[in-house]
């Protein structure tokens, strides 16, 4: 996974889009709310939001770390582009989707379909 591929899969979700947030972060969103951000310099890094019943397992697992400022909320950061297979990547990048649209106020995800 590089860049150019998260920002791609990221913005094939339905309603996904995308903000340069503090000058240095690519953040991907669904209803204004992030669901994955990447750093725009500097070595790769994806953070992103995971179940609960991940978190612990994840968190503590090769090249992934509690992310910081969000981990409280069962954010991750994944610090290596080759710790998963694409599909690997896929799978936690869409399940964060998820996650953060299903947090989202009704009105907010009747407008996103």
């Amino acid at each position: 996974m590089n860049i150019e591929q998260l920002r791609a899969f990221c913005l094939s979700l339905p309603s996904a889009t995308e903000d340069v947030k503090w000058e240095q972060d690519l953040c991907f969103c669904i209803g204004e709310k992030m669901f994955c951000v990447t750093g725009l310099n500097g070595p790769f890094g994806v953070t992103l939001k995971v179940r609960d019943d991940e978190f612990e397992e994840l968190s503590t697992s090769r090249d992934i770390s509690v992310a910081a400022y969000v981990g409280r909320y069962k954010w991750v950061h994944i610090s290596a582009a080759d710790r998963f297979t694409q599909d690997e990547w896929e799978h936690y990048i869409r399940q964060a989707y998820e996650l953060v649209k299903a947090k989202l106020p009704k009105g907010i995800r009747a407008k996103l379909g």
